[in-house]
């Protein structure tokens, strides 16, 4: 099929300022792990086109929402991105999406590679129609191995790569965390590997294929801080760092709320030791005494904490420990963070109207350049919002 790249992927008319910007990326993602990773560089300056099918995103159906199918969880991870309705199994709507990846820079996927390889949507046959693509497959196991191709969500992850089973150590009970922590994880990772790969093509003019593995990521996440004594060959002890797998480690309670606290170094201790009239305890008592040993006693220096901790007001000990520099904090609730004063003074949060759902509040993104900085330009799309302008010149008549 004979088509023209401008005429596929019109110019957005609304000004991009970020690294990414000139940079078109196709994004045939859902949920959150994949969609999240997509508005990174949607804000970072890339024109996204998000491909749905008629059904839309699931997460679309998560409420509360003013109108159906604009849920929070989509509202918050499809920013900046134009939406397209495309049903890739016809020949027409398979011919559009191969198109538009023949036009693209970056085609991002997290659909499982059996169903991208029925629809012809795999690497060979993109990369023949537009060698310097880069195609980046978010999967839920590396393709090597013998759970490749299996469904994933962030639940299983999770328990995969041992976050539930360091519940377990805890408090004797495997669970979850309560925030998608591998999915976005898991999304920074396909954020990395898709601009290095730009650079290795502004290089070498080179596309590529990329595979970022959930399972793999997520192990070698947890695995940073828990290797433990495994880090050694023999073992040189127990996997696990006991500091944060001990029952006392917080947030701890006051007398008037929870605060946050990390007494770590040896003058710290000093300092808070002799804040609460015992300034001799390091010389007294061997578990105290050096970093080390505060490690290995995790549970008795927790409680040690939590003891004195109960005695004073949040606000009291955020004062006392701040001029000793100790680091704590308040525990924030949900509702807290929207009148945290330092997000307010950073101008954290931005208002944007959207057409059919009003006034809307969303973060901005948090990193900021000199030069090149990110910014918010579309509200999410609604379900094929931008078919017509997008699909409409490169479907057969």
């Amino acid at each position: 099929m004979d088509t023209d790249a401008a005429a596929i992927w019109p110019d957005d008319p609304r000004s991009a300022t970020g690294p990414l910007r000139g940079v078109k990326i196709l994004d045939l993602t859902t949920v959150v792990m994949g969609p999240s990773a997509t508005q990174i560089l949607g804000d970072l300056g890339a024109d996204v086109i998000k491909v749905e099918t008629t059904g839309g995103d699931t997460v679309r159906l998560i409420g509360p929402w003013r109108n159906p199918g604009m849920g929070p969880l989509f509202l918050q991870a499809n920013r900046n991105k134009r939406g397209i309705v495309l049903d890739l199994k016809t020949p027409e709507g398979n011919a559009a999406g191969v198109a538009l990846a023949a036009a693209a820079d970056v085609f991002v996927t997290n659909v499982r590679p059996q169903g991208l390889n029925r629809l012809g949507l795999d690497y060979d046959r993109l990369s023949a129609e537009n060698p310097r693509l880069i195609y980046c497959a978010a999967v839920g196991y590396g393709s090597d191995g013998p759970y490749a191709g299996a469904a994933v969500y962030d639940d299983l992850m999770q328990a995969a790569s041992g976050i539930s089973g360091i519940f377990q150590l805890v408090d004797g009970a495997p669970r979850y965390a309560p925030v998608n922590i591998c999915d976005r994880v898991v999304g920074l990772y396909v954020v990395n590997a898709v601009t290095s790969a730009l650079y290795h093509r502004a290089m070498t003019g080179e596309g590529q294929f990329i595979e970022v593995p959930m399972f793999e990521t997520m192990a070698q996440f947890v695995l940073a801080d828990h290797m433990g004594g495994a880090a050694f060959d023999p073992p040189e002890g127990p996997m696990g760092y006991r500091r944060l797998t001990a029952r006392t480690r917080g947030p701890y309670p006051t007398y008037d709320g929870h605060i946050a606290v990390l007494v770590y170094t040896d003058r710290q201790w000093r300092d808070f030791t002799t804040l609460v009239g015992e300034p001799d305890l390091m010389a007294r008592d061997e578990r105290f005494a050096t970093q080390d040993a505060r490690t290995r006693h995790a549970e008795d220096a927790g409680a040690y904490l939590a003891r004195h901790l109960i005695s004073r007001t949040t606000d009291e000990w955020l004062e006392a420990l701040r001029t000793r520099d100790i680091a704590a904090c308040k525990v924030n609730s949900l509702e807290d963070l929207l009148t945290d004063p330092h997000l307010a003074a950073v101008d954290f949060f931005e208002d944007v109207d959207h057409p059919t759902e009003g006034r809307l509040r969303t973060t901005r993104f948090p990193v900021t350049f000199s030069r090149s900085p990110a910014s918010i330009r579309r509200p999410p799309p609604r379900l094929g919002e931008h078919t017509d302008d997008i699909v409409r010149p490169v479907t057969p008549s």
